[in-house]
């Protein structure tokens, strides 16, 4: 077996490794049930870094790691492939991150075996999900992350977390039943669907079955577009909130929303390709995405919950990339994969900062920053700096993200509305951003905050507070270092001029 193919499959395998040993551990030993997350995490992170290291390796010649398994003839493929690593990274590496920071913040909590177990299960499923080599593969990963998000959005067991949760299903089985058929109908008229780079669909489709094919392609963004969280399919994830930060931070700014967003580029870029533009579907997509922005922004100003001004942010963020795929321009493309991995970072740091300051000060809403950033320094410091790479502030990551979908629109003569979208969002993203840094920086602060920490405090735990910092840093660094040929949106632009455009 190659060290390539040996990489693939730790990467896929070792989060359910971690999910079975973390409930045979129990409860009890968190000594040990700790050291098995961390350690499983690290050989995760290291696993996804090699399966991208293959990738890169064989990006423009030769094929990509992949591997098979004999599972009742179905054709159940995994590959390394570019666009697929960038997903596994992102999910691989933040997990890490944010399995510190869950460590600290869930110290206090019960029922932490179960918490740190269906965590890893998604994690898994996220990973396979970024690795399949085909939509039915993907289809048993994104549904596995369906159905293992749950314990975690309702892990509280409060009314509202039960709310939560059920509200979560009755999105999420209606996406999951519409994404079924649409694999099933699409495989009975086109064979077993591979992805690959300008889609795998043959283009006499297009000519012999057209309704199909656009019933399908509604069927499975119906399907997708859930997670993704697209106008108007989008109501779970702000009632999702009430789950635990670490939750949130991962699963509802990376694992579960990217699988959305990502599920959509493959089905776009690497099932339909030239397809979708000749049945004229990506115009319909790059609409939507584009009511998206501005609504989830528009929501965002009225939130006075700190977590649900996050939650519409989100919705508004992930149509960004949805944005770029349907535009369908090689710059475009590479826009929206790009930002797949910098919203993923700043968002992040952004939950973190919600449960840090949830847990040290107990403040839940914007109302009650006044004063913070005396309060919490390093935590609102990094919060800020998130911000602003939303908003598009050069150099943070954020400002490449929309620098390339602005000049991607042009490229594919669409430039007037898209510009005007991203033009009006970024405005709006500082409309419900900079209040916050206003109220956390400028405001006085409560009598009790007025000194800043207590002595020897911190800010709090530091498995809370070094995470925070650290994915801080990396939106940063991926803004400088954009133009380094193994930065996420070099990768991104090279994925983009190989999906070839139509």
């Amino acid at each position: 077996m190659s060290w390539e193919l040996t990489a693939l499959l730790v990467a896929v395998g070792t989060p359910f490794a971690v999910a079975a040993a973390v409930f045979a551990i129990g409860e009890r030993r968190h000594t040990l049930r700790g050291a098995t997350n961390l350690a499983g995490a690290a050989l995760t992170a290291g696993a996804v870094v090699a399966c991208a290291v293959s990738a890169w390796q064989r990006f423009g010649g030769g094929p990509f790691a992949e591997g098979s398994i004999a599972l009742l003839d179905i054709g159940f493929g995994l590959r390394a492939d570019p666009l697929g690593v960038v997903f596994a990274v992102v999910a691989g590496v933040l997990w890490l991150v944010t399995t510190v920071y869950a460590i600290g913040y869930m110290s206090h909590a019960s029922d932490r075996a179960r918490f740190f177990g269906f965590f890893s299960i998604c994690v898994g499923s996220a990973i396979g999900i970024a690795l399949s080599a085909n939509l039915l593969t993907f289809f048993v990963f994104y549904e596995t992350l369906t159905l293992a998000t749950y314990p975690l959005v309702a892990h509280s067991g409060t009314p509202a977390a039960l709310r939560g949760g059920r509200t979560y299903l009755t999105y999420a089985l209606p996406a999951g039943a519409a994404l079924a058929v649409g694999v099933i109908w699409l495989n009975l008229i086109a064979g077993p669907v591979e992805f690959a780079a300008g889609g795998s669909l043959d283009p006499a489709l297009a000519s012999t079955h057209p309704g199909s094919l656009i019933v399908i392609f509604a069927l499975l963004m119906f399907g997708l577009g859930v997670k993704a969280a697209l106008f108007p399919v989008h109501g779970w994830l702000p009632a999702a909130m009430v789950a635990p930060a670490p939750v949130s931070s991962l699963l509802h700014a990376v694992a579960v929303v990217k699988a959305g967003v990502f599920g959509i580029a493959r089905v776009v870029l690497e099932v339909y390709g030239p397809i979708a533009h000749e049945l004229d579907l990506t115009p319909y997509l790059a609409a939507l995405a584009g009511f998206t922005i501005i609504y989830g922004s528009v929501r965002a100003l009225a939130q006075d919950d700190f977590k649900k001004r996050l939650a519409f942010s989100t919705i508004a963020q992930l149509s960004y990339i949805t944005l770029g795929v349907a535009l369908a321009s090689p710059i475009a493309i590479a826009g929206g994969i790009a930002h797949l991995a910098h919203h993923a970072a700043m968002k992040i740091t952004m939950f973190f900062t919600a449960g840090a300051v949830a847990e040290e000060v107990k403040a839940y809403r914007v109302s009650e920053f006044d004063g913070l950033g005396r309060r919490m320094p390093l935590t609102m410091g990094a919060f800020s700096l998130a911000a602003l790479g939303i908003v598009g502030v050069p150099p943070i990551a954020g400002f490449a993200s929309k620098w390339f979908l602005g000049i991607g629109a042009l490229d594919a003569g669409e430039g007037a509305w898209v510009i005007a979208v991203l033009g009006v969002s970024s405005v709006l993203n500082a409309a419900y951003f900079f209040p916050i840094m206003h109220r956390a920086w400028f405001r006085a602060p409560k009598a009790e905050w007025a000194a800043g920490p207590p002595p020897g405090s911190a800010e709090g735990d530091l498995r809370m507070v070094v995470p925070i910092l650290v994915t801080a840093l990396i939106g940063l660094v991926l803004g400088i270092a954009a133009g380094a040929d193994v930065s996420p949106a070099s990768w991104a632009l090279r994925i983009g001029m190989t999906e070839v455009p139509w």
